[in-house]
């Protein structure tokens, strides 16, 4: 067995419908894990054919990580866990967090539901001695123009990575984040599809390139195998340079 041989371990993404979250479940279910993810939409159906979405060979399930009582009561198809990944999120562009709905919409989402994820399936996690790996941003090192509860949540991620990596550590399980850079997503799209805005980013990242998912799937593997056991609380950032 390799040390990124997954075959025989569970891993739940939360996010892993599209974007960075559904390249790191495609990179831990090529590596023989079990991959379960959630999603937003009704059914599995509902991504295929869509840019970014790759559901072959993973388990779906829906799920609204702002409805906190819901992931709670939340009966898992899996007996055990060895692997979560949380990288959920939104934005909200034209200003709106500077409104609170907005506000609490994306720290509900991006912040808030990190918490009631890693509670409900601590348990299970400490039973297999397993790891977590929240994925946050680059925004939560620097001010974000426009979008301060983004910028926040980001920032509150990275810190509950430090704090929880701190309080588990004893119960057996790690955990770490990765905080990308610039990546071309469902999110990122108003940078990505504006070819002025998307020159102008690309100049500002040393490498001289977007990021993508399976940059970041490799850090995500990589935290949670066994290279990373002597690792916790925190934070890689995987950026290209951008924020150097």
């Amino acid at each position: 067995m390799t040390d990124l041989d997954f075959s025989g371990k569970t891993a739940l993404i939360v996010g892993g419908s599209s974007g960075i979250g559904n390249g790191i479940a495609q990179a831990f279910r090529q590596r023989g894990a079990n991959v379960y993810i959630w999603g937003t939409r009704l059914n599995s159906a509902e991504y295929e054919g869509e840019d970014g979405s790759d559901l072959a060979g993973l388990d779906y399930d829906r799920m609204d990580v702002s409805d906190f009582q819901a992931i709670a009561d939340y009966n898992p198809p899996f007996t055990s866990l060895d692997i979560l990944i949380l990288s959920q999120g939104t934005v909200i562009y034209r200003r709106g967090e500077f409104e609170m709905p907005g506000w609490m919409t994306v720290m509900d989402v991006n912040l808030n539901s990190l918490m009631a994820c890693c509670m409900k399936f601590r348990d299970m996690l400490e039973t297999s001695s397993g790891n977590i790996t929240i994925i946050s941003s680059t925004a939560g090192y620097h001010a974000t123009r426009g979008n301060p509860a983004y910028s926040a949540s980001k920032t509150g991620a990275v810190g509950l990575t430090r704090t929880l990596g701190q309080a588990w550590a004893s119960g057996g399980i790690r955990v770490n984040g990765v905080a990308p850079g610039l990546v071309d997503t469902k999110l990122t799209k108003v940078t990505t599809e504006n070819p002025e805005r998307r020159e102008a980013a690309i100049k500002n990242i040393p490498q001289g390139r977007l990021g993508t998912p399976d940059d970041i799937a490799g850090a995500a593997l990589f935290l949670a195998s066994p290279l990373a056991s002597y690792i916790t609380g925190q934070t890689i950032v995987v950026d290209g340079g951008l924020i150097l």
